[in-house]
């Protein structure tokens, strides 16, 4: 039995006023799960996947005293999880990846993708960079369906305005 008390968070897409329940897998990814729980609440611009499929994300300045390193990593993630991926901004640099400015994403240093996989058959290649394994630190817990749909909308409706916010529950 452990001792350790659960942690759940909120993932919202706010102007949709749609959220979910996540448990943080503090069993398998304790080091990625403490930088994000130490950082909340998180909230930036989300993002549509165009390689992954089924995913949304936000893109935030490195927030972490340090970075977590890969743990409980993925490149197949599931329905429900929640991933976060470690790039440099010249990694996102290139035009191609379709940010609305000549500099990527407008950020440049170390950069958190903090990724909601709502569907399934996700496969994480990127044609530039190959394999891009991610660290699953979550799993949703509650209104997956109802968020799922939100998200799709996101993909057929558009992103502009959007945020994608994570909360201590």
């Amino acid at each position: 039995m452990s001792d350790t008390v659960s942690k759940f968070i909120t993932v919202s897409l706010d102007k949709r006023g749609v959220s979910c329940v996540a448990k943080l897998l503090d069993d398998v990814a304790p080091r990625t799960c403490a930088a994000v729980w130490d950082a909340l609440p998180l909230s930036a611009p989300v993002f549509h996947g165009k390689y992954a499929r089924n995913e949304i994300y936000t893109l935030l300045p490195a927030f972490a005293p340090a970075d977590p390193g890969k743990e409980n990593t993925t490149i197949t993630p599931i329905p429900g999880d929640l991933c976060w991926f470690s790039f440099d901004s010249d990694d996102l640099g290139n035009p191609a990846y379709g940010y609305e400015n000549t500099t990527g994403t407008g950020t440049t240093g170390a950069i958190v993708d903090l990724a909601v996989f709502y569907g399934r058959n996700n496969l994480l290649i990127n044609g530039d960079q190959g394999w891009v394994p991610g660290n699953v630190f979550g799993a949703i817990t509650e209104n997956l369906d109802e968020f799922a749909a939100a998200c799709q909308d996101l993909w057929m409706g558009g992103a502009r305005g959007e945020t994608l916010s994570f909360n201590r529950l």
